[in-house]
C-alpha cells in the first residue's frame, strides 16, 4: 500500500509543471540571460561592492555582448538604536536599500523595476576600530546579500520572459 501511494505521489509531482531554473547549467537560457546583463555603475562604495558581487554572478556562464543593462540606486543608512541612560548609542542598524530597473538595450522596455533590501545590527562598544570594522563587515555582508536577492529576482524575471 505504502508503495502504491509513493508512486502515486511521484506521479502528481511530475506532472505539477515545476522545471529547475538553472536546467542546462551555464549553458541554460536563464544563465545565458543573466550573463548577457550588463551592469551600470552605481556610486559609493556600497554601490562599488554591490556592482562587483552582481558582475561576478552574471559572468558565471561566460560574457557575451550585453543585451540588458541593470540600473541601479542604494540608499546606504546607519541609524543608532538603542541608546543608553548617558546618551550613548549602544546598538546600531546598518540598512542598505537598493531600486533597480533592468533594461532590454534592444527595444528600451523596461524588464523588471524592483526594490530589495537587507540590514544587519551592530554592536557598538568601547572600541572606536572595532565599530567601525564592524560597520565595513555589516556593508560588505549587505552587498552580498543584496546582490543575490537582485540575481534571484532578474532571473525569475527572465524566466518569465521566455
Amino acid at each position: 500500500m505504502r508503495i502504491l501511494l509513493a508512486s502515486l505521489a511521484l506521479a502528481t509531482l511530475s506532472a505539477c509543471g515545476l522545471s529547475p531554473m538553472y536546467a542546462g547549467g551555464g549553458s541554460g537560457a536563464v544563465a545565458q540571460s543573466l550573463a548577457a546583463i550588463e551592469v551600470a555603475p552605481i556610486e559609493g562604495r556600497a554601490g562599488w561592492l554591490v556592482r562587483s558581487a552582481l558582475e561576478e554572478r552574471f559572468a558565471a556562464a561566460g560574457n557575451p555582448a550585453p543585451r540588458y543593462r541593470i540600473d541601479i540606486r542604494l540608499d546606504d543608512r546607519l541609524e543608532g538604536l538603542a541608546i543608553l541612560r548617558d546618551d550613548t548609542i549602544s546598538r546600531e542598524r546598518r540598512t542598505l536599500r537598493a531600486r533597480y530597473q533592468l533594461t532590454d538595450l534592444s527595444t528600451g522596455e523596461i524588464v523588471l523595476d524592483a526594490t530589495d533590501g537587507s540590514d544587519a545590527g551592530i554592536d557598538v562598544v568601547s572600541s572606536e576600530y572595532a565599530v567601525i570594522a564592524a560597520e565595513q563587515t555589516a556593508l560588505e555582508n549587505l552587498s552580498q546579500d543584496l546582490a543575490q536577492r537582485i540575481v534571484t529576482r532578474v532571473a525569475l524575471a527572465l524566466r518569465k520572459q521566455r
